[in-house]
Parts: structure tokens; C-alpha cells; sequence
């Protein structure tokens, strides 16, 4: 718990680097985790991400393995696992794995889109159907019942059954707000890529929310954008690389975060730099006292139990001093 009386926690999109590797993404997830569980941190996460150079993290359930064997005390989960992907029997037997060989660490995130281009989904799923996450209420009763034993066809999963991980919602808009309220599930939004549907979405959970053996009361956590840097001018400069990377994902050109050199000679135009400009201003980004300011709105604006930060920025030791200045700001070390 910290200063903020709320439990801060990481999500870790393993961006890979131009002029750097997959493995060195994945080694610095490992750091990390290691380096923010030092911290204080509550738990740590991972996001499934297909066909896309900049991200390594494409199979969660593999990776947070390793994350495990190098902590002992941060829960480790997915943000998320998309359901629409895989078969609910794969999901329980992977996940069920994990909380059995680390009982009591582990959260199941599940989110409902494919995460990926329709082609990628394809693939994923070995299927030439329609690709729709309509059926996923079906899908998350169908992985629900592996770890509980209820599965009517007589299949049991191993080790999935009695080793069930703590099972989250993930969404971005309103349409898995509703369905966590409705089950009594905790919810967690994608703030970091949909600010403005935060505010709306969290209304609907905790309007739908009914109380269930999981919680009694709503639940609600929020990924948000922070870079903390020693000035508000270094921050905003450290920010660049991994803005210019997601615009150019949103052309249809995704790939490697690139470097301050190859960011400041890229040729923006006008709208360019408007849209790096709004995404921009929805994360907290500066020195210490405007992300303290940055990070105290945003709590009071949400109202959330947590709040999750990725921070993505070209070099991981830029990244790791963010989250060291971020945790002296909300005192995590001092009151864990």
C-alpha cells in the first residue's frame, strides 16, 4: 500500500527497441519485474500482442513463467489473455499451471477482442469463420468451469482444476465493464490507449457490479500512461520515441520503438503532431512534482482501487529510473 492509499502496479508491454532485439526485450522484462517487486509494487503484468516487431510479449502465459521464477512476492498476470484467440481448455491448463507451481501469485486477465489484425486472428485461431467476440460470454464460462470442475462434457483440465488464478476483466470500453459488474469480477481499463472512455466505463461496472464469492463490493483498476523523469522538459523528450511508434502503428506501420535520433528526423506533419499531442496529454508525464499532481488527479477522477503504470521509453534504464522516481513520489518502499 502506499502514501495513496492504493495499491500501485505494472503492466509491461516488453517493447522491443530499434537497433535491439526480442531477447534483450524479454531480459528486460525479467529486470523489471525484479526491480519493481524490490519497489513495492503489487503485481506485475504482461499483454498479448500478435504481428506487431515492437512488442515481444505475444505468448503471456510463457513469459510470466519466467517472471515468476525471478520474484517471490509480486502477483503475475495477463493484460491480457484474448480470449477470442484461444481455445478456454489451453487458457485453463496454462494458467492453472502457473497457480499451481506458484500458488496464490497468479491473475488471469481476459480480454475479449482478438488483439490483432484480422489476419493474425485467423491464424491464431486455425479458423476461416467470421472472427467475433460475441460468443464471449460462452468462451469465459466455458475457462470458468475448467478450474471448478463443472465442464458437462466430462473433460478435466490439468492442472487448471482447484488451481484457479484470480480471473480479471479487461476492456476499453463499456461492453466488459458490464459483463465484470454483472458476474462480481474485478475490472480493469485500458486507460493508457482509451482516456476518454474511462470515466464511462467505470459508471457502467459499478452501476451493473453485483456482489458474487469473488468480491462484495466493486473493484476497479486502470492502466495508465507514466513517465517520470528529474524535469517536466526531459520527461516530455524521453516521451517522443514511443509516441511516434504508436502513430505510426495507427497508420498501419507498426514496428520497433525507434530512437531519439530517428524520432526527432521524422517528417511530421501537422496532424501528426496534433494526434501525438492529444495522446500525449492523457498520461502523466514530468518531473516529480507534476506526475505527484498528475498521479492525485487521476485517483480522484476514477476513483479506482488501483492503478497500473507502463511506461514505455526507448532506453530501459530511462524506464526503470521512471518507476524507482514514481514509487519515492507514492512512498511504496516506506509502507510495504
Amino acid at each position: 500500500m502506499s502514501a495513496f492509499a492504493i495499491p500501485f502496479s505494472v503492466l509491461d508491454l516488453a517493447p522491443v527497441a530499434s537497433g535491439s532485439t526480442e531477447t534483450a526485450a524479454l531480459r528486460n522484462s525479467l529486470d523489471l519485474a525484479q526491480v519493481t517487486e524490490g519497489l513495492g509494487y503489487h503485481r506485475y503484468w504482461v499483454a498479448e500482442h500478435h504481428n506487431m516487431p515492437g512488442i515481444a510479449s505475444s505468448a503471456p502465459a510463457v513469459l510470466l513463467a519466467h517472471i515468476a521464477m525471478v520474484t517471490s512476492t509480486l502477483r503475475v498476470g495477463s493484460g491480457g489473455v484474448m480470449l477470442p484467440n484461444h481455445a478456454p481448455l489451453v487458457v485453463a491448463e496454462q494458467f492453472g499451471m502457473l497457480e499451481a507451481l506458484h500458488p496464490g501469485r497468479v491473475d488471469l486477465g481476459i480480454g475479449r477482442a482478438p488483439g490483432t489484425d484480422q489476419v493474425t486472428a485467423r491464424a491464431l485461431r486455425r479458423s476461416a469463420g467470421p472472427l467475433s467476440a460475441d460468443d464471449f460470454p460462452e468462451q469465459l464460462t466455458e475457462l470458468a468451469n475448467y478450474f471448478t470442475g463443472r465442464d458437462s462434457r466430462g473433460v478435466t483440465a490439468v492442472p487448471a482444476l482447484g488451481n484457479q488464478p484470480a480471473i480479471w476483466l479487461l476492456g476499453s470500453s463499456g461492453y466488459s465493464a458490464q459483463v465484470a459488474g454483472h458476474l462480481g469480477l474485478p475490472f480493469a481499463f485500458a486507460h493508457h490507449f482509451s482516456a476518454e472512455n474511462t470515466l464511462p466505463a467505470l459508471a457502467l461496472y459499478r452501476e451493473r457490479f453485483r456482489p458474487s464469492g469473488v468480491l462484495a463490493e466493486p473493484y476497479a483498476m486502470i492502466a495508465a500512461s507514466v513517465l517520470c523523469a528529474d524535469d517536466d522538459e526531459t520527461a516530455r523528450a524521453l516521451s517522443q520515441p514511443a509516441a511516434l511508434q504508436f502513430l505510426q502503428l495507427r497508420k498501419g506501420k507498426p514496428g520497433r520503438m525507434p530512437s531519439p535520433a530517428e524520432t526527432a528526423a521524422y517528417p511530421y506533419t501537422d496532424l501528426d503532431r496534433l494526434f501525438i499531442d492529444e495522446r500525449l496529454d492523457a498520461q502523466v508525464i514530468g518531473g516529480p512534482e507534476t506526475v505527484r499532481a498528475g498521479l492525485t488527479n487521476l485517483i480522484d477522477a476514477t476513483g479506482v482501487q488501483e492503478l497500473m503504470i507502463t511506461t514505455n521509453v526507448y532506453d530501459h534504464a530511462d524506464r526503470t529510473r521512471s518507476y524507482h522516481q514514481v514509487a519515492e513520489i507514492v512512498t511504496l518502499k516506506a509502507t510495504t
